[in-house]
């Protein structure tokens, strides 16, 4: 089949006209601290080192923190007994009561992250006991998911699934587990090694859905995403002991990358519903942490005087400070690509997507961002800036956040705009996880 590339020139967008009615809570008065920013929010994400010429100011405006909590106390309320959240069936979209649907893991583990990455843990914060019981939902759906399966569910036919991919869930539930084993278990060694088995679990089904090209089995309407994400959890299972194939995680990284041609600036959109934005924050994702070797590694030589100032990162000079030959061009490659869709990832008319808001759109604003703090870029800011802008200004009354196309659901869409609005509370885990 003939590939789909789609120049960014031209608009990805598509009017669509959805009339959407939210069941609303009762909204809840308490506002919650979100986990403050060590040193009196003196923010180091982009720049690592605290040095007069390394540092910056970030304070999170009182606006992004009131919009987040409101959004918690939300999904808080949302929560099933049986400590699942869900986002309801593809064919029915229209219901927005977030007790009318099935709790499914990839919801689940959305939302899981959202609280944990607004302060709460296992033992302390406001949301505590809702984030245990989370936890003890998605361990009881991978430890009885049958071995030989893709996934750990047996639910077919879920929003996300229908727009992500069949095995997005899994997916999911592996990044939620990784983002616990990074330091919030160790009160607890066999809690501990239960999370570890059960992440284990995960990796073995991401990396045996994976097909020969990178991508992930099992694509739905916008299964770029389903593979980026996916991507993304074999990096932070990787970066927290997890057995990884080196191999298969090369193979994720660069069907990404190659859906980003740095020469022309078109994106291959085969697998993105057609839609540029969410190719496109798949490349930037898959290539920062390579990015950020290739930009450190050339600042070193340069100071040690093996590299002139100014000296571009290509695979040439790459050789000349120690990477190896194919190495030299597949990480001067990335280092292009990052460049280059970071920038396209943010322009105005590619994060329109497909005309309005719909879970797809809010999940590639979060890779994008995420990307931008692993590779240490300082472009950060300015992103946050113009996201947490839009974000907070279309956050219903109620609190919750819903897509008006394909993953409309409250429960998922209001979990993933916690996670962007929040991400500053992750800057150091995610700067970590894009260590070489």
């Amino acid at each position: 089949m003939e590939k789909k590339w789609i120049p960014l020139s031209v608009l990805a967008g598509t009017t669509v006209l959805a009339a959407v009615c939210l069941t609303a809570f009762i909204p809840n008065k308490t506002h919650h601290v979100l986990r403050p920013i060590p040193k009196g929010c003196v923010f180091r994400t982009v720049m690592g080192e605290e040095s007069t010429d390394s540092m910056f100011i970030f304070k999170t405006p009182e606006r992004v923190t009131h919009g987040v909590n409101r959004g918690l106390d939300w999904l808080v309320r949302a929560q099933h007994p049986q400590g699942g959240w869900g986002a309801g069936s593809h064919y029915r979209q229209d219901i927005m009561d977030p007790h009318a649907v099935q709790p499914d893991p990839a919801t689940t583990a959305m939302v899981a992250m959202a609280l944990l990455r607004s302060g709460s843990n296992l033992r302390e914060g406001e949301y505590q006991s809702a984030l245990r019981s989370a936890l003890d939902y998605t361990l009881n759906m991978i430890e009885h998911a049958p071995a030989s399966s893709f996934t750990i569910t047996d639910q077919t036919g879920t929003q996300i699934q229908t727009k992500l991919g069949t095995n997005i869930d899994v997916v999911l539930a592996s990044q939620f587990l990784s983002n616990l084993l990074d330091g919030h278990l160790n009160h607890d060694v066999a809690l501990k090694n239960r999370v570890k088995q059960a992440n284990d679990i995960c990796v073995v089904k991401i990396q045996r859905a994976q097909d020969r090209n990178g991508s992930l089995n099992g694509s739905g309407w916008a299964g770029v995403l389903q593979s980026s994400f996916a991507t993304n959890a074999l990096e932070a299972a990787q970066a927290q002991g997890a057995d990884v194939d080196d191999d298969a995680l090369d193979r994720a990284r660069a069907f990404q990358k190659n859906n980003y041609d740095t020469k022309t600036g078109d994106v291959n959109t085969d697998l993105g519903a057609g839609i540029v934005l969410y190719s496109v924050s798949g490349s930037t994702r898959a290539s920062a942490k390579e990015a950020r070797r290739v930009k450190e590694e050339m600042e070193k030589a340069t100071r040690d005087g093996r590299l002139a100032p100014g000296a571009a990162p290509s695979a040439e000079n790459l050789e000349k400070i120690g990477f190896g030959k194919d190495e030299a061009i597949k990480y001067a490659t990335a280092y292009e690509v990052f460049q280059s869709a970071k920038v396209q990832a943010q322009r105005e008319d590619v994060l329109e997507g497909f005309g309005n808001n719909g879970g797809e759109e809010f999940l590639s604003y979060l890779q994008t961002g995420e990307s931008l703090v692993i590779g240490k870029d300082n472009q950060w800011t300015n992103w946050y800036d113009n996201m947490s802008g839009r974000l907070v200004k279309i956050q219903n009354n109620d609190g919750s956040w819903n897509g008006h196309h394909c993953i409309t659901s409250p429960v998922f869409c209001t979990a993933t705009c916690v996670l962007i609005l929040s991400v500053n509370n992750d800057a150091e885990r995610l700067m970590k996880q894009g260590l070489n």
